[in-house]
């Protein structure tokens, strides 16, 4: 029996370590899976790790040095990395550090955790030097082969996949059900206070005039967690300000996105990925237009997509379908996505059965959906790379000669040198200490970011509006 890869994960807040693990099944398949949460101000709590469902057989928080350090050591075959550009550039540096000439090291990937409508040639820039970089569709392969091209940088790596969460059973009209109508909010579009308690208004709105409807508001996060975007007008707080409340047929909910659109008949977001999940499975899908279509907003990407709709029009009974030549072009056509393996190692039995109820969403659908395999190409390139004697060192396109000011700031705010190793002090050894040090260590670090998610979400918004008066 082939002895299983062993993959490491590399992540920097709950919807990248998703993205990232749920890459790592697709790409290999029978894996042993060791994550690794990058140390700063997204690194998602238990609670967050928990509702996106997916599982490690260790995880653990670092530093990039640490990383590095491990990498360097552990033998890893494939490394995902699920992070900010910035942060993917300071790893690629540091692993061409650690493999300056041709050696037998890990195949480095990444991509994008879902749509990408903004900093497209930097975001692209500092994810060059990956064995392989993902797109996610067509669309964003063709564009991010010309970002590179159009700097003369090798595109090569550039590999046309799609969405890894992309799955679940095709949509079913509600019948005897209530009709039920989510709307996915996102941490920072809109931004603006006013604007985010326009359209909590106006979704409480829609249950009120539609009482035979279930109207859920999906959450992100509690206040005081942070995901990717930072998120200073939580919804939460602003429904405790709607007078009278929120109807009784209109709640917010937690949960796992997949599971939340089982029940799906209308799915309302402004520029949500979300949206790309429910188009997936043909769920009624509108892209918000109310507060108009910018690039500032991101639902400029929804354009074509036959989406594009406001709460008037919702209220009035439109329930708007996905142009099929869109669809396709996006990498969500209808259908099932590639099948998923089984999550590795042993499991408590209740994330037993969240994990056998994702892989039947992901299975579940037409058999011509089935037939595609949208990892089939990206898998043989990491099969290929995996079994090759030696790798070249990663060469990103950023050097201190293409970018003398740029890069070593980006490095030096992962603690790197200018040449990728570690600057001093940057690796804490550990050995020898006690645990009790390491626990104390731990709260200390926790009751930083508490303080920091309280100055964003608290402190900084009374500030912004004294300095309007």
């Amino acid at each position: 029996m082939p002895e299983r890869k062993r993959v490491a994960v590399l992540a920097d807040s709950d919807t990248r370590w998703k993205w990232g693990a749920l890459t790592a099944r697709r790409l290999v398949p029978d894996h042993q899976l060791t994550g690794y949460l990058l140390r700063g101000r997204a690194t998602p709590t238990a609670r967050q790790l928990g509702e996106v469902g997916v599982r490690a057989d260790r995880l653990t928080e670092v530093t990039c040095a640490e990383f590095l350090a491990e990498i360097g050591r552990e033998g890893y075959d494939v490394v995902v990395l699920a992070l900010v550009g910035g942060a993917v550039q300071a790893v690629l540096h540091g692993a061409r550090a650690l493999w300056p000439t041709p050696a037998k090291r890990p195949v480095l990937v990444t991509g994008y955790v879902g749509v990408v409508y903004e900093k497209l040639a930097d975001g692209l820039l500092l994810r060059h030097g990956a064995d392989l970089v993902l797109a996610n569709s067509r669309h964003d392969a063709e564009r991010f082969r010309t970002v590179y091209e159009g700097v003369g940088a090798d595109a090569g790596a550039v590999t046309e996949t799609a969405l890894p969460f992309l799955g679940g059973a095709p949509y079913e009209p509600a019948g005897s059900r209530a009709h039920t109508v989510v709307f996915a909010v996102q941490p920072s579009v809109p931004d603006s206070r006013a604007d985010r308690a326009y359209l909590l208004e106006r979704a409480a709105g829609h249950a009120r005039l539609h009482p035979e409807r279930e109207v859920l508001i999906k959450l992100r996060s509690k206040p005081g967690e942070h995901t990717t975007h930072l998120e200073e007008q939580p919804y939460q707080r602003l429904a405790e300000k709607i007078p009278g409340g929120l109807p009784a047929n209109c709640r917010l909910v937690y949960g796992n996105m997949g599971e939340v659109l089982d029940g799906t008949d209308l799915l309302v977001t402004v520029s949500s990925t979300a949206a790309l999940e429910s188009l997936h499975r043909s769920i009624p899908t509108a892209v918000l237009t109310d507060l108009g279509i910018r690039e500032a907003l991101g639902n400029h990407h929804f354009l074509g997509s036959g989406c594009l709709a406001s709460w008037d029009q919702l209220d009035s009974g439109l329930l708007p379908e996905g142009d099929p030549h869109w669809l396709a072009a996006q990498g969500v056509l209808p259908g099932p996505a590639a099948p998923v393996a089984a999550a590795p190692g042993a499991a408590e039995p209740a994330e037993a059965a969240r994990s056998s109820a994702e892989a039947a969403r992901s299975s579940a659908g037409t058999a011509a959906g089935a037939a595609h395999d949208a990892y089939a190409v990206a898998r043989a390139k990491v099969a290929g790379l995996v079994a090759a004697a030696r790798l070249p060192a990663p060469a990103p396109y950023y050097t201190l000669t293409t970018a003398p000011r740029y890069l070593p700031g980006i490095l030096a705010r992962h603690h790197l040198a200018p040449d990728g190793t570690p600057l001093p002090g940057a690796v804490r050894p550990t050995a020898g200490e006690s645990r009790l040090r390491r626990r104390l260590r731990a709260h200390l670090r926790e009751a930083a970011r508490g303080a920091y998610r309280h100055g964003v979400q608290r402190v900084a918004p009374v500030i912004r509006r004294l300095g309007e008066l």
